[in-house]
This record gives C-alpha cells, structure tokens and sequence, in this order.
C-alpha cells in the first residue's frame, strides 16, 4: 500500500476499495461546495460510483503509476490529490486536488502537495508538474503560488463546468526550480512506502 506520513495528523494514503464508502459520503456532504469548481460531482451519486472511480485509479495505477491519493486528517478522509496521468516520454505529469469544506484551513492541501511534488521529482524522476485552476478559484490557484510555481497561462473557456465555461490558469515547476526552493528552505523528510 502507498502511504506517505506528512506529520502526525496528516497522511497520504492510495484510494484503496476499502474507502469507497467514505470518499462518497465527504463527497455527498460537499456537494455543493465542490460544485462550484468541480464538474464530476454529479456523476457522484451512489458509493458505487465512487468505488468504479477507485477502481479505475487502480488499474491506471497499475499502468502507469498515475495515481490518486485520499488525503486523511486526524485519520478522517479529509479529500484527494493524485496525479492525472505521467507523461514518460516528455518527463512531466500533472497534479490535481479537492479538499472538504470542513478541512479548508489548516494548511493540508499545501503540504499535501508539496509531499507529492517531493515524490514525483525524487521517485520517478520527472522534469516538470502542471497544476491548473479556474481563473477564479482563489483557494485552488493559491496552493501552487505558496509552492513556487511559475504561473505560465491562461487557457480561455477550458473547461465546462455545469452552466458555463471557465478558464484555466496554468501553473509549471521544474525539477531544478525545486531543487532551488528546496535548498533555500528546510527541505523535506516525508517519506513514501508502497
């Protein structure tokens, strides 16, 4: 199993079948915060969907190492992070991630992906990271700013969300501008485990 502990209240784990369950029932009780930003929300009705959604995670775990990870806080189910596919070829995935209203606030979504940028620049060796955001999701596009990323786009009308379309602003980091940022702050100890 994938874990990664980030400090002693926060963990991240590999969506396993076992938290099906709970992933439907935060996302049930968010559902409409993560309506405002988030266009699979409605194909999320039933644990079921939630458990075809790990279930495909998994296999393309298996593939190609993409993965998606729940994020626990205080051993809750707090929300997910994963990478949405690895492109080996130009050495560069990218990152994406929702967190419950509840959990907003306490850095977790910040730290979060800073262990998952740690692995992918350690573990697989890649060269770049891509997180993008709608133009005016202020809580989303502030995660890569506070990481260093270098803001490189819009991408007008990217995607649809329910009623309307949004942009997207894109975020890069490069392996060396990592480096960089690691060697100016502390570094990093998180450690992951399969």
């Amino acid at each position: 199993m994938f874990t990664n502990k980030i400090n002693d209240h926060l963990e991240l784990r590999l969506l396993e079948p076992r938290y099906a369950e709970e992933l439907f029932r935060l996302i049930d009780h968010n559902r409409g915060y993560l309506k405002e930003w988030l266009p699979w929300v409605d194909g999320t009705m039933k644990v079921e969907d939630s458990q075809a959604f790990i279930s495909a995670s998994l296999q393309t775990f298996a593939n190609n190492g993409a993965m998606q990870l729940g994020i626990f806080y205080q051993n809750k189910l707090a929300g997910c992070i994963g990478l949405h596919g690895i492109d080996r070829t130009n050495k560069s995935t990218s990152i994406g991630y929702w967190l419950g209203a509840e959990f907003q606030g306490h850095g977790i979504m910040t730290d979060s992906c800073r262990a998952l940028v740690n692995f992918v620049f350690a573990e697989y060796g890649l060269n770049r990271i891509e997180i993008r955001a709608s133009e005016f999701n202020a809580k989303s596009r502030a995660i890569p700013e506070r990481l260093h990323f270098v803001q490189e786009g819009c991408v007008r009308q990217s995607e649809w969300l329910y009623d309307r379309y949004v942009d997207h602003i894109i975020y890069g980091l490069l392996q060396e501008e990592w480096a960089q940022t690691l060697t100016a702050e502390e570094g990093s100890d998180e450690s992951f485990s399969f």
